[in-house]
C-alpha cells in the first residue's frame, strides 16, 4: 500500500535541508484523508525542532490538483453509521493541522498549483509562502454539500476586501491565481514549470539558522523568480467584477443578499455560474456562511477554529451536510433534498442551534 503522504529531504545550503511534504492520492486529486493528517501532524512537528530544516514544501502529487478538499465521503459514512466521535476527530485534527501551518515559526510555501478546494484552501491558507500557477483553479464550494466555508474559512474569507468573503462563500465561486493575488489568498504565481526546479531554487538559497530571516530569504527568492519569468495569467474575474460583487451582497438580510445574487441573469458567465452554484445550495448554509462570516469578524484564528468545529459537528448531526454529500459525490444525483427546503423555512433558532456545542 503506498502511502498517504510522501516525506523528503531536499540538501540546501550551508548543510541546510529543505523537508517536502507531497500529498499521495492522486486519483481523488489529494484529498484529505484522516490519515494524510496523521501523518503531516507529527512530521510538521518534527521538523519544526529540527535545526536542519530551514524550510518546508507542502505541495500535491500529479499535476491536476494541489488538493480537492477534504476526503467528506468518509464523514458521510461515518455519519450514516452514526460513528460521530471519527466525525468529530477528523475535524478536529483537520483544523488542529490548519491551525499549526498558520502558526508554524519557519517558512512553509504551498504549491498551490491546480485544483486548491476546501480543505485544499485550508492547508494553503496558513503558509507563509502561496504560490500559484497559470492553472490554480480555487474554491470554498462547500454550499453545494450543505456545509460552509470551514477549515479557517470564516475568518479569511471574512476579512477579504468589502463583502467578497459572503459572496465567495454563497456562490461557492471559482477563481484564479490572478483573483488570490488580488484578493490576498496568495502571494506569488509562478508558472508551472517551475516546480521542477524548486530543489535547485531553493537549495541555493542561502539560509541562516534564524526563521524570521529564513522568511525574508523565501521571499526574495520567489519574488525574484516571478519577476523574472513574468507570467501572464488569466485576466481576474473578482477584480472585474468586485463592483458587482459589493451591489449584491448590500442588503441587511440574507434573504435580499441571495435574492440579488440568485437573480443574476445578464450575459457575464462567471456571475451566472454564481447564481446557479447559490440557488441549488442549501438553505440552511446560506444562512450558516453569513452567520459565521459575521461572527469571525470579532474572533481570533483560535477562536474561529473552535467555532468550526462546533458548527462542523453540529452539521454532522443535523445539517444537510450528509444529504448534500450524497447527492453530489456518492449517487451523483444533483437532487439534494434539503431540509429545510427554503430559505424562508431557516429560522433564527435552528441557525443558533448550530453554534451550540
Amino acid at each position: 500500500m503506498t502511502d498517504s503522504v510522501l516525506f523528503e529531504l531536499w540538501p540546501a545550503s550551508h548543510g541546510k535541508q529543505i523537508a517536502v511534504a507531497t500529498l499521495n492520492a492522486e486519483k481523488s486529486h489529494n484529498a484529505l484523508s484522516l490519515d494524510m493528517i496523521r501523518l503531516l501532524s507529527p512530521q510538521l512537528d518534527a521538523w519544526q525542532r529540527d535545526p536542519a530544516v530551514v524550510c518546508v514544501v507542502l505541495q500535491g502529487a500529479g499535476e491536476k490538483a494541489f488538493c480537492a478538499g477534504g476526503d467528506v465521503v468518509a464523514v458521510h459514512h461515518a455519519i450514516k453509521a452514526g460513528d460521530f466521535p471519527a466525525t468529530e476527530a477528523f475535524f478536529r485534527e483537520e483544523y488542529e493541522l490548519d491551525y499549526a501551518i498558520h502558526t508554524y515559526a519557519k517558512p512553509i510555501l504551498a504549491w498551490g498549483h491546480g485544483i486548491v478546494m476546501g480543505g485544499g484552501v485550508g492547508l494553503m491558507a496558513g503558509a507563509s509562502h502561496r504560490v500559484v500557477t497559470e492553472r490554480s483553479r480555487i474554491a470554498m464550494p462547500e454550499i453545494t454539500i450543505g456545509l460552509y466555508p470551514d477549515v479557517g474559512g470564516s475568518w479569511f474569507l471574512s476579512r477579504l476586501p468589502g463583502r467578497l468573503g459572503l459572496y465567495l462563500g454563497l456562490t461557492g465561486a471559482s477563481f484564479n491565481a490572478a483573483d488570490a493575488l488580488y484578493v490576498g489568498m496568495a502571494d506569488f504565481a509562478l508558472p508551472s514549470a517551475t516546480r521542477s526546479r524548486l530543489p535547485d531554487l531553493l537549495g541555493a538559497i542561502a539560509w541562516q539558522d534564524e526563521p524570521k530571516v529564513n522568511h525574508r530569504l523565501l521571499s526574495s527568492a520567489l519574488r525574484g523568480e516571478a519577476r523574472e519569468a513574468a507570467l501572464e495569467l488569466p485576466p481576474s474575474p473578482i477584480r472585474a467584477h468586485y463592483d458587482a460583487i459589493q451591489s449584491f451582497t448590500d442588503y441587511d438580510t440574507v434573504d435580499e443578499m441571495v435574492a440579488a445574487i440568485a437573480s443574476y441573469e445578464g450575459s457575464d458567465d462567471w456571475l451566472r455560474a454564481g447564481a446557479k452554484k447559490l440557488a441549488a445550495g442549501s438553505p440552511t448554509s446560506m444562512r450558516l456562511i453569513v452567520a459565521a462570516q459575521q461572527r469571525a469578524k470579532f474572533m481570533s484564528l483560535r477562536e474561529v477554529f473552535d467555532m468550526e468545529l462546533t458548527l462542523s459537528q453540529q452539521c454532522c448531526r443535523q445539517g444537510d451536510f450528509a444529504e448534500g454529500v450524497r447527492a453530489l459525490l456518492i449517487d451523483k444525483d444533483h437532487q439534494p433534498r434539503w431540509s429545510p427546503a427554503t430559505l424562508a423555512e431557516v429560522s433564527e433558532a435552528h441557525v443558533d442551534a448550530f453554534f451550540t456545542a
